[in-house]
């Protein structure tokens, strides 16, 4: 419903300038205002589920998530819309972090990564189908249907949110911490939206007064969370190895995958001269590589292992990405549509395992406040992710005199990005060797197998 809703809507916005009457470039603030209202409530995710229970919270924002659907589809103007998508952007803050939490109580270790991988599928899903969907409702009903399709989904999901989530609450650990609430807020709502304002012509020093801002928030953050004795952002969970690990390298990770979904349609319509249709229909061959990877996922961790299948999978993923900065127009569509293809199979398997390997050594009492530290971290990742590519994007146009981006820019984006993803490579080599191996059911070879072999 999150994935589809977003998707469908970045098709849409140019009808819905015209019907409330402003420039296109002005609607999107409909698209971050939902980012800013994620950056804020995740945090928070985690305690609210310890303190009212999995199913209630579960259930309440699934409510909340489709009545800011119905106000979105009823906004006369684009103030009313920005309201509603920051209303939307409660319920959805809280679906994704409580999902996962509910599947990392309920789910055996050994069945942890194929649970996983069945988790992220929705999130594959949307990409596919919000183009061409969002193009029906435009071209043939209208914009509000993207809005008014969540209805049915939410009321099913409601419905077997009841039926099978139990009512799961962690233990209490003191007060709620608003202070934080507040200031971890304001800091990843400032960076967040000034990661996306970055991404735009003529937002520079707005992006960095916002970006400035939320350092300095953060900053105050981290000094109240060393004082206070259950912070809304633990991190200390940063000292568990596995978690670290992947919160570090996945990060890494997904400012690649960030940056591919603004680069390649970009590139696609300005470099190669193709319609939005067209650069559409190759860009998702990536989701289609992801979901075609899940078949494999628990075989492959089964006889590799985290740490070698992530240095291998990672190495070959990146690379592959990294090919993107050779395209040329003249390239056969259907090559490229390959190489994608592969990329998104091997990126696909990255992220299925870092998001099971984070919680290898998570106690269970500690896992609500671990999956909402997760999440923050993914999306605001995601978003640096455009940031960087935009910057490396125009300072490469700047810096060879370009009017617009040309393909040699591009080709500097996807190098940059690259660069950065390859480093998740070396940081996926600290992982230990037996690091999941519960969770995989792969199992070294010790010295006295091998004796016993022989």
């Amino acid at each position: 419903m999150e994935q589809l809703d977003a998707t469908v809507l970045a098709t849409a916005l140019p009808t819905m300038a015209r019907d409330f009457g402003v420039s296109a470039p002005a609607m999107s603030i409909s698209l971050t205002s939902y980012l800013l209202s994620l950056a804020i409530f995740i945090p928070a995710s985690g305690a609210i589920a310890d303190r009212f229970g999995s199913r209630t919270v579960f259930r309440s924002a699934i409510a909340v998530f489709v009545l800011g659907s119905l106000l979105c589809a009823q906004a006369p103007n684009l103030f009313f819309l920005v309201l509603a998508r920051l209303l939307q952007g409660l319920g959805g803050a809280m679906m994704l972090p409580i999902g996962r939490l509910v599947l990392m109580r309920s789910v055996a270790r050994k069945d942890m990564v194929n649970a996983m991988s069945w988790l992220l599928i929705p999130a594959l899903v949307g990409p596919i189908l919000g183009p061409p969907v969002g193009g029906m409702f435009v071209t043939y009903l209208d914009w509000r249907w993207i809005f008014y399709i969540n209805v049915p989904i939410g009321i099913i999901g409601f419905i077997l949110v009841t039926m099978f989530i139990e009512e799961v609450k962690g233990p209490r650990t003191g007060r709620f911490d608003l202070s934080g609430f507040i200031l971890s807020g304001i800091s990843l709502g400032s960076l967040l939206f000034g990661f996306e304002m970055s991404s735009r012509e003529g937002e520079g020093y707005l992006a960095v007064f916002l970006i400035s801002i939320g350092l300095l928030f953060g900053i105050a953050y981290l000094r109240h969370a060393r004082k206070h004795p259950s912070p809304i952002m633990d991190f200390s969970l940063m000292k568990v190895p596995t978690f670290r690990t992947s919160v570090i390298a996945g990060s890494l990770t997904r400012i690649s995958q960030g940056a591919h979904p603004f680069l390649i349609p970009l590139m696609l319509q300005l470099g190669f001269g193709l319609s939005a249709a067209a650069a559409g229909q190759i860009a998702i061959a990536t989701a289609l590589g992801s979901m075609a990877m899940k078949p494999f996922q628990v075989r492959i961790l089964r006889t590799l292992g985290f740490r070698t299948a992530l240095i291998i999978f990672g190495l070959i993923g990146t690379l592959g990405y990294g090919m993107c900065a050779i395209f040329k127009p003249d390239w056969p569509l259907p090559v490229i549509f390959v190489i994608l293809f592969f990329c998104g199979f091997f990126m696909s398997f990255q992220f299925t395992a870092y998001n099971t390997i984070a919680y290898d050594e998570i106690e269970r009492d500690r896992m609500s406040i671990a999956t909402s530290f997760y999440s923050t971290f993914q999306q605001l990742m995601l978003s640096l992710g455009i940031c960087v590519a935009a910057l490396a994007l125009h300072g490469s146009t700047q810096f060879l005199g370009h009017a617009k981006p040309e393909m040699v820019d591009f080709s500097v984006a996807f190098i940059v990005v690259t660069a950065i993803a390859l480093l998740a490579v070396i940081w996926n080599a600290s992982f230990s060797r037996t690091a999941g191996s519960e969770i995989s059911g792969h199992r070294r070879k010790s010295p006295e197998d091998s004796l016993a072999e022989h």
